[in-house]
C-alpha cells in the first residue's frame, strides 16, 4: 500500500513538472488516445525546387487542428548538427506544412517534432533527394527512436514505417 501511494505521488509530481496539459489516468483509468503523425511529404524529390513539408496530426481519428507546435527538423544524412528547424503552419484538417529548397542531390531526414495534448511525438522521414552518388552519402547515425523525450514521455507512433519495421533502403543507410 505504502508503494502504491509513493507511485501515484511521483507520478503526479513528474506530470506536475513537465507542464504539460493534465491527463487524468489516475482517477479514470483510462489511458489517453494516442496523438497520430503521419506524414505526407513523398520520398523522392528534386534539387533546387520548392518542397512542402507536410503532416496530418489526428487523435482518436478526429484531426487536431490545435498542436502546441508542429517543427520541422531537416538535416542531410550525417549532418545533423548542421540541420534546420521550420515552425509548421496548420492550414487545414490537421494539416501542418513549412516549405523547404534542397540545394543538392543527398539523403535527408526530417523530424516532425509535434506537441499536442500533452503528448511529444516526432515521426523520423527520410529523403532522397534527385540521385544522389550514395557512395558518397555519409551514414546517418540520428535515432529513430524517443530518447530525446522528457520525464518519461512515450509513445509508440513514430511514422508510417518506425514500428520497430525498418525498411530494406533505411537499413542499408
Amino acid at each position: 500500500m505504502k508503494k502504491l501511494f509513493l507511485t501515484l505521488a511521483a507520478t503526479a509530481v513528474l506530470a506536475a513538472g513537465c507542464g504539460q496539459e493534465k491527463v487524468d489516468t489516475i482517477d479514470s483509468g483510462e489511458m489517453p488516445v494516442e496523438v497520430i503523425v503521419d506524414v505526407l511529404t513523398p520520398t523522392e524529390l528534386q534539387p533546387n525546387e520548392a518542397v512542402t513539408l507536410e503532416v496530418k496530426v489526428t487523435q482518436g481519428g478526429e484531426v487536431v487542428d490545435n498542436a502546441d507546435s508542429v517543427e520541422f527538423e531537416v538535416w542531410e544524412s550525417g549532418h545533423k548538427d548542421e540541420g534546420t528547424m521550420l515552425e509548421g503552419e496548420l492550414t487545414k484538417d490537421g494539416v501542418y506544412v513549412a516549405e523547404y529548397t534542397f540545394d543538392h542531390d543527398g539523403v535527408y531526414y526530417m523530424y516532425a517534432h509535434t506537441t499536442a495534448r500533452g503528448m511529444h511525438v516526432m515521426p523520423k522521414h527520410e529523403m532522397v533527394v534527385g540521385n544522389p552518388d550514395m557512395s558518397q552519402v555519409l551514414e546517418d547515425n540520428s535515432s529513430n527512436s524517443m530518447e530525446h523525450m522528457e520525464h518519461g514521455e512515450s509513445t509508440e507512433q513514430e511514422g508510417h514505417a518506425e514500428h520497430g519495421e525498418e525498411s530494406e533502403e533505411e537499413h542499408n543507410h
